[in-house]
C-alpha cells in the first residue's frame, strides 16, 4: 500500500475509541478521523441509509488523504462493508470481523453474547458470521440503546449507568455466556463497570483492540511497505506520533469535551464533511 495514512469514521465520536488504540499500536502512521455527528445516530438509519453515508464517509476520507479506511461504527460495518469494498480502490477494514474472530477462539463454553445498538443487533451479523464459523456456538445479543447518550454525556460510573448495565446484562449472565462481545465503539470507556456486572469469568472483547490489532497486522505483513517508508514517517519514529486530523460534521463544546474524554488528550477538532 503506498498511502499508509489510515482513514477512519463514526456517525460521531464513538469511533474515536479506534483512533485511540490506532495511535497507541501505530504511532508511526498517519491519522485522519471523521465522526459525523450532523446525522448521528447511525444505529437508528435504514440499511440503504447506512450505506451511503458509510460511502459518503470514506470518500471524504480519501479525499483527505486516507489510503486505507477502518469503519468504526458497528451499525454502518455490519450493513455497508461490502459495498465499501466493491465501490473503493482502498483496503477496507471494520470493528465487527476481528472482534468475531477473537470471540470465537476465546469461548471455552461456546456461549457468546453480544451487547450492541439496535441495527447491530437486528443486522445478526454476528449469528451469521459466528455459525459460519463454528455452528455450535450460541450467540445471545442484547440491545442496550440506552448506553451511548450515557456515554456522551460522561455517565461512565454514574449510579444510573451501573443499573442500567445491570439490567441489561442480566439476559445474558442468565444465559450462561463465557465471552462477551462490546459491539459499539462507545462501549469501551464503560468497560470497567461491564466487567464488574458481568463478573471475572466472562472474557470481554474491545472492538476498538481487535480493528486496530487487525490493521496493524496488516501493515506490518507488508514488508515492501516498511521497507520503503519515507522519510517523514521515519522523523516522526524518532520525535512521536504522526500527524492526526480529526472532523466533525457538526461540532459543539461538548463534542469536544467527548473528544478529549475519548482520546485520552487535547487535539484540534475541525468542522468539515462530505458535501
Amino acid at each position: 500500500m503506498d498511502n499508509q495514512t489510515i482513514g477512519v469514521f463514526d456517525s460521531g465520536v464513538g469511533g474515536l475509541t479506534v483512533a485511540r488504540e490506532l495511535r497507541r499500536m501505530l504511532p508511526a502512521a498517519p491519522l485522519v478521523y471523521f465522526g459525523d455527528t450532523a446525522r448521528t445516530p447511525y444505529g437508528t438509519k435504514s440499511p440503504e441509509t447506512l450505506i451511503r453515508y458509510a460511502l459518503e464517509d470514506a470518500r471524504f476520507l480519501i479525499g483527505k488523504g486516507a489510503g486505507l479506511i477502518v469503519i468504526a461504527c458497528h451499525s454502518a460495518a455490519s450493513v455497508a462493508t461490502e459495498a465499501l469494498r466493491q465501490e473503493l480502490r482502498a483496503p477496507v477494514f471494520e470493528v465487527i470481523t476481528p472482534s468475531i474472530d477473537q470471540a470465537v477462539a476465546k469461548t471455552k463454553k461456546k456461549v457468546i453474547g453480544l451487547m450492541g445498538t439496535r441495527a447491530t443487533v437486528s443486522s445478526r451479523v454476528y449469528e451469521r458470521e459466528i455459525g459460519a464459523r463454528n455452528d455450535g456456538i450460541k450467540v445471545y445479543s442484547q440491545a442496550c440503546p440506552l448506553l451511548v447518550p450515557l456515554v456522551e454525556e460522561g455517565w461512565f460510573d454514574a449510579r444510573e449507568t451501573r443499573m442500567i448495565i445491570k439490567r441489561y446484562l442480566r439476559p445474558l449472565k442468565n444465559n450462561g455466556i463465557d465471552t462477551l462481545v462490546l459491539g459499539c465503539t462507545h462501549y469501551p470507556l464503560l468497560k470497567p463497570v461491564i466487567a464488574e456486572k458481568i463478573g471475572k469469568r466472562v472474557e470481554i472483547i474491545d472492538p476498538s483492540a481487535e480493528a486496530a490489532r487487525a490493521v496493524r497486522d496488516y501493515l506490518e505483513a507488508d514488508r515492501a511497505l516498511y521497507a520503503t517508508r519515507d522519510d517523514r514517517i521515519a522523523e516522526s519514529e524518532r520525535k512521536g506520533r504522526a500527524e492526526a486530523r480529526f472532523f466533525m460534521s457538526d461540532l459543539t463544546p461538548a463534542t469536544e469535551r467527548i473528544a478529549r474524554w475519548f482520546l485520552g488528550e487535547n487535539v484540534r477538532l475541525e468542522r468539515d464533511g462530505p458535501d
